[in-house]
C-alpha cells in the first residue's frame, strides 16, 4: 500500500472526500514528523510508538575500492508495534 492507497482506503472508510483525506492523513503524517523532529515519542494505545535512535558515528568501506571510510552520526526514526497490532496479525 502507498499513500494513495491509503489516502482512498480511509476516504472510503471514512466518507470523506479524497480531498479531505488527503488533508487528513497529511496532517497525521506532519503531527508525528513534527514530535519526533523535537526528539518526543508517538505513542498509539493499540497500534505501536513511534520513537527516535540515535545512531553513532561508524567506519566503513567503501565496497569499490576498498577504502575506509567514516559513516556519520545519525537520527533514526524507529517504530515497536504494539500489542493490538501483534494480535491482529497473528
Amino acid at each position: 500500500m502507498n499513500k494513495n492507497d491509503l489516502i482512498s482506503s480511509v476516504a472510503n472508510s471514512s466518507g470523506l472526500s479524497k480531498t479531505e483525506a488527503t488533508k487528513a492523513v497529511d496532517s497525521v503524517l506532519a503531527a508525528i514528523t513534527g514530535v519526533l523532529r523535537g526528539g518526543g515519542d508517538v505513542r498509539l494505545v493499540g497500534f505501536g510508538t513511534f520513537s527516535v535512535s540515535r545512531r553513532a558515528q561508524t567506519q566503513g568501506r567503501n565496497p569499490r575500492t576498498g577504502e575506509a571510510i567514516t559513516i556519520p552520526a545519525s537520527n533514526q526514526a524507529k517504530f515497536k508495534a504494539g500489542k493490538g497490532l501483534k494480535e491482529a496479525l497473528n
